[in-house]
Formats: C-alpha cells, structure tokens, sequence
C-alpha cells in the first residue's frame, strides 16, 4: 500500500527533492506552499517519478490553511502517514536592521509554521496511534551564527518544541513518533531569494550540500522514527558538538568570519521571498537546487554512517575533538567558556 505523505516547503529546496525521492517509491504526497508554480512543477516530477501528487497552495503561517490543506490530503488520500515540516523563510541582515514586522514573519513561518503542521498532524494521528511526523532542522538551531538572528532564533525554538512534544508522546505510551532531522549548508534557492540587507550574493557557509542528501536524511528518519534526531553531514557533527564542548571559541571564531563567509562578491538578486512567493508566476519554478552547484557536495560520508549507531558515536566524537582543537589553535584562547 502507497505511504500517504505531507511535505510543507515542498516547491524547492529540501523539501521538493524528499518528495522526487518518495515518488520513487510510489506514494501519496501532498505537496505545501505559497508559490503556485514551483509546486505544479514539483507535482509533474511527482507524477513522472512514479507518486501521486496533491497540490495545495498555502501559508504554513496561517493554522487555518495548514488545516485545510490536511483535510485536503485525508480526503485525496486516506489518512495521513508521515508529515514533514520543511517551510522556512528567512532574513540575512544584522539584527538591528531586521524590522520588527520582518523579524515576526520569520518566526511566523519558520517556528510557528512547525508548530502548525505539527498540530494539524497529531489531531488525525493521535486518535488512530499512528503516524510520523519529522521536522527538518538545523545545525544553526543549536550554534547560532550572525546575520541570520531570526532564523537561528526560530530553530532554537524548533528544538525546543519537538522535544517537549516528544516526552508527551512517550509518557503516553503512543504509537506517533516525532524526529528532527539536523542539515548542514544546502545548496537550495532559498540564498536567491532569501530577504538579505546584504551588499554580497548571500551563500551558504561550506561545505555545501546538494538537497537530495538531506533528503535521504529526511526519508531515513521516517522509516526510522523512534530516535529522537539525525545529523547530517559531517560539518553538522562537527559544529554541534564543537559548541558544546568550546562555544565561547566558536562566538569568537564566528565574529571574525561570520560576516565575510555568508556571502558572494556577486550582485543579489533583489528577490524576496519574504511576504509573498517569488515562484508563484508561470515560468519561475527555481527548483530543487540553488546556484551552488560547483562547490556542492552530492554525497555524505557521515549521513551514511549516521545509520548505525555505534559508529554514529565514534564519528561524532572525533569530529568534535577535531573541531575544538582547531578552534583553540586559530583563536590563540583558553578553552574556557
């Protein structure tokens, strides 16, 4: 029987190549965003690549679309087997030129757009003890970096908020399960029209990954749900556990370069997505992948390993004893926090 999936932020980025890989395995997949025609362009994939697609045009910020557009996916489908939280939207600019309405529609999106889906999942999964929900967070959701107070603000939040809904599910004893998935840079559209007060090109911090590895993280995740999160790629790892073992050295690092490694010497697009979809138009469908093809990596060792626990904790140990003591030598610092 077809899994029936819901993915939000399904018209670009992460969330359309996780919808290509379930429409291999021929499923269900309800398909959430504002912009009209990234996600017809997502559907047609869908339908090609062997699934069933569902378009629903909505605001993830708004807990009334995100209902209907689950009443929508029940009733195309049947009910629903794993939702995915994806839609994100974002501002690259210091935090005190961030106006106030831009920094509440970031966290409307990014936060409460979570919480949405989340809520409209476990109303039709609770009663029926089953179903996955997985959220698609961040490293930047646990290190902080500048430019981006907003964003790193709301995947704080993010992880907060799953894990408290976590413990509720397990003190129930239910069947639902509820996973984050922690990315790395991912080379998707979002830095060409992300809402930036830059001067540069904003850029993902390398390495940079394609979206179809974290979209294998995604799909691993809701075939595995019982764990609470995944990391993925080795540089997720690395700066998570870095900033637990030395973080006063990773402010000082991140204030030196901080700056100068999110973004380009190229021109910005003057796009933003910010209030209203840049993909809504016939023929402005960006697609799975940004502009960062070149220096994109296709494939992650540490995703891989990831898989198997053990080897899991080896990998993380040595990538955050690496990190900590690279750190030291280029600050010149006491490890001291």
């Amino acid at each position: 029987m077809a899994v029936n999936v819901v993915i939000t932020g399904a018209s670009a980025g992460i969330g359309r190549a996780t919808a290509r890989l379930y429409a291999g395995r021929g499923a269900n997949i309800v398909l959430v965003a504002r912009g009209r025609a990234g996600l017809q362009a997502a559907a047609d994939e869908v339908e090609v690549l062997g699934g069933r697609a569902l378009v629903q045009v909505a605001d993830t910020a708004d807990m009334r679309q995100v209902e209907a557009a689950a009443d929508a996916a029940e009733e195309a489908f049947g009910p629903i087997d794993v939702w995915i939280n994806c839609a994100f939207t974002s501002a690259f600019a210091p935090f005190d030129d961030i106006k106030a309405e831009e920094y509440q529609r970031v966290t409307d999106v990014t936060y409460h757009g979570f919480v949405h889906g989340t809520r409209a999942a476990l109303k039709r999964m609770l009663p029926r003890d089953r179903g996955t929900i997985v959220q698609v967070g961040s490293a930047l959701g646990e290190r902080a970096v500048p430019l981006q107070s907003a964003y790193c603000g709301a995947k704080h939040a993010i992880n907060g908020f799953t894990s408290s809904v976590r413990t509720e599910l397990l003190h129930r004893g239910s069947n639902v399960h509820i996973t984050i998935v922690q990315m790395p840079a991912v080379n998707t559209s979002q830095f060409s029209w992300v809402h930036s007060l830059l001067p540069g090109h904003p850029s993902p911090v390398p390495p940079i990954y394609q979206p179809e590895v974290a979209a294998r993280g995604v799909l691993h995740a809701a075939d595995h749900p019982r764990r609470k999160q995944y990391f993925v790629g080795a540089s997720t790892v690395a700066t998570i556990w870095a900033n637990r073992i030395a973080p006063a050295l990773l402010d000082r690092y991140l204030a030196r370069t901080g700056f100068e490694s999110q973004q380009t010497d190229g021109r910005p697009t003057g796009e933003s997505n910010l209030f209203k979809p840049v993909d809504q138009s016939p023929g402005s469908d960006h697609g799975a992948h940004g502009v960062f093809d070149d220096s994109s990596h296709a494939r992650s060792w540490q995703a891989a390993i990831a898989r198997h626990r053990l080897l899991s904790l080896t990998g993380v140990g040595l990538a955050a004893g690496g990190v900590a003591a690279a750190l030291r030598r280029q600050n010149g610092t006491s490890p001291i926090s």
